[in-house]
């Protein structure tokens, strides 16, 4: 997956963490009405990232190290910046105000916690699930 590594770092590099996320990249609003359907059965997590912003890159470094629930979660990666008009959707469809970096829970077809910045956490996070 060449996008993730020219985002995160080739996984080969020894000095960078390997992310324990298993991502599905966002790519197109089409996924989002997939999103609220797995939802009903799943929670989802959408990541929105902006890849010129280096508060963003911290936020989700610390966020992939932490995480532990790809059994429990799908987790959906947004680059914001290559695919803006899929952030637009996400916050007309899921009613939350865009931010970035910024991470959503969805269940049962809603957005039922969204944070950004410093108050992304992984442990927060399995609180709301």
């Amino acid at each position: 997956m060449s996008f993730l590594n020219s985002i995160f770092g080739n996984s080969e590099n020894t000095n960078s963490p390997k992310s324990n996320v298993n991502w599905t990249e966002l790519t197109d609003i089409l996924q989002l009405m997939e999103i609220e359907a797995i939802s009903n059965e799943k929670p989802v997590i959408i990541f929105k990232h902006s890849t010129r912003c280096s508060i963003s890159r911290m936020a989700l470094k610390q966020f992939e190290r932490e995480f532990d629930l790809n059994d429990t979660v799908d987790a959906y990666f947004l680059d914001l910046i290559a695919h803006r008009d899929v952030s637009n959707e996400i916050a007309k469809k899921f009613n939350v105000y865009h931010e970035s970096p910024q991470l959503i829970l969805i269940k049962n077809g809603k957005a039922v916690y969204d944070v950004s910045h410093s108050s992304i956490d992984a442990e927060t996070l399995k609180n709301k699930l």
